[in-house]
């Protein structure tokens, strides 16, 4: 029977193994260190010509609202009031000139069903130039008037219609007539 002992005052350890191992994971990690520094780096110089970028385009945009104010308080003297009004005014009829008949008509066309006469459209713009059409249309029934509204809500080129009256067939009218509203999305 063979019993080891070690009687050295240090005894033998293997530790070469892990030494080794903890080498190269500090090697990595000092080099995910350096890695991690340098893109600091990178971003803190980024951040700096972004701030640069912010503040000149926030000066350009001071000096064209110092500008914007400057031209307003010119056409706000009592002396340019006419000019302005007579711009106002010019510049709507050229909107209402520049709404295109045959364009209306051409979308009208796709929508409206074979039964229902179109019998009158008032187009309008309003503030935010957006075109409402004011319709009056006929029919022998209520609905091809209503498959009207369910055409034109369903339309790219119309939003909502809004049915604000209908009368019945008279003596001198024989079909019901209704006022139609639909906003319409062609562009000024």
């Amino acid at each position: 029977m063979k019993i080891p002992i070690n009687l050295a005052s240090q005894p033998f350890r293997r530790d070469r193994l892990v030494l080794i191992g903890s080498a190269a994971v500090g090697g990595l990690l000092v080099g995910l260190l350096a890695t991690l520094i340098s893109l600091s780096v990178i971003q803190r110089g980024q951040l700096g010509d972004t701030r640069r970028d912010i503040a000149r385009l926030q000066a350009r945009i001071r000096s064209l609202q110092a500008e914007e104010s400057r031209q307003e308080a010119i056409l706000r003297k009592p002396e340019n009031a006419e000019v302005v009004e007579r711009s106002l005014f010019l510049n709507q009829l050229l909107y209402r000139k520049g709404i295109s008949w045959t364009r209306i008509f051409a979308d009208l066309e796709k929508v409206v069903p074979y039964n229902v006469r179109v019998i009158s459209i008032r187009p309008s713009v309003n503030a935010q130039n957006q075109i409402t059409l004011d319709m009056m249309v006929g029919s022998e029934s209520l609905g091809p008037v209503i498959e009207l509204l369910k055409a034109l809500e369903g339309s790219p080129l119309f939003g909502g219609a809004y049915l604000h009256s209908s009368m019945p067939p008279s003596q001198t009218e024989p079909l019901y007539r209704c006022r139609v509203s639909v906003n319409y999305a062609q562009k000024l």
